[in-house]
């Protein structure tokens, strides 16, 4: 087992990536803490997580709240003695429409839980994870970062870009605390977070390119599942990444060629 002995914690662990890459540690030896916003989800990912593996536990907590997550690492200390793995996955697709037509409290509610989330994510874990080393991943997009044709998602694309670059900055900021930090940047993936994603006259926005059908190429058009991630995010949080930090992983079958 690749995560023998370690502790992951997950934000927007109830589902989607968070979901599958939880189970994918657990399955591997991994302890997991399992953050996230909806109770019921959670608790029933916290059971099947704990189900695969030797342990694991709910953690309810807003990203946007850096009491709530102070909270929750204490909570998973307290259960299970250390941290060595933080998944930063938690987010949201927020309003994609024209730019004018963002107002500033949902340009907030999006940048607040996609970078804000992930930055104090980190913050809550680092105390923790500096005792020994460890991993960070945060989950971007290939919006913003390699794709740029979604009219209407800028400020989506705005929050995956800054998360990049924050990522990039603490792998040389946190190698002296012996912590690899990395990005990764899914393209389509068979989740349910279009439900949190408010189209509003797009259909008025000017395309510039045609896209061609079957927009994922490796795969005639079909998106990845979160085990596909999930195995992704094992190498890199395992020891088989020892030496990888600051790197950026697009795992899009090929999709933000098509779409740059």
């Amino acid at each position: 087992m690749q995560l023998q002995d370690k502790v992951a914690l997950v934000t927007g662990g109830a589902s989607g990536i968070g979901r599958g890459a939880a189970l994918k540690f657990a399955q591997e030896g991994a302890r997991v803490g399992l953050i996230d916003v909806t109770p019921d989800a959670l608790e029933e990912a916290a059971a099947e997580v704990d189900a695969a593996g030797p342990g694991a536990i709910p953690l309810l907590a807003d990203v946007r709240d850096p009491a709530a997550l102070d909270a929750a690492v204490a909570q998973l200390i307290d259960r299970f003695g250390r941290l060595d793995i933080l998944l930063a996955n938690a987010g949201i697709n927020g309003v994609w429409a024209a730019v004018d037509d963002i107002t500033p409290d949902e340009y907030d509610q999006t940048m607040d839980i996609n970078l804000k989330g992930s930055f104090l994510s980190i913050n809550a874990a680092l105390p923790h994870l500096r005792k020994a080393g460890g991993a960070i991943v945060i989950t971007s997009s290939v919006n913003g970062t390699r794709m740029f044709s979604n009219c209407g998602a800028s400020v989506y694309a705005a929050s995956k870009a800054a998360q990049l670059a924050l990522g990039k900055m603490l792998a040389i900021e946190l190698a002296r605390d012996r912590i690899r930090v990395n990005v990764i940047c899914p393209g389509s993936v068979r989740t349910n977070i279009s439900r949190n994603t408010t189209h509003r006259g797009r259909e008025n926005l000017r395309y510039l390119r045609q896209a061609p059908a079957g927009n994922v190429p490796l795969t005639d058009g079909e998106p990845a599942t979160p085990e596909q991630v999930a195995r992704v995010l094992l190498f890199l949080v395992s020891d088989m990444a020892s030496h990888v930090t600051g790197e950026v992983i697009y795992i899009d079958g090929a999709q933000s060629l098509l779409f740059g």
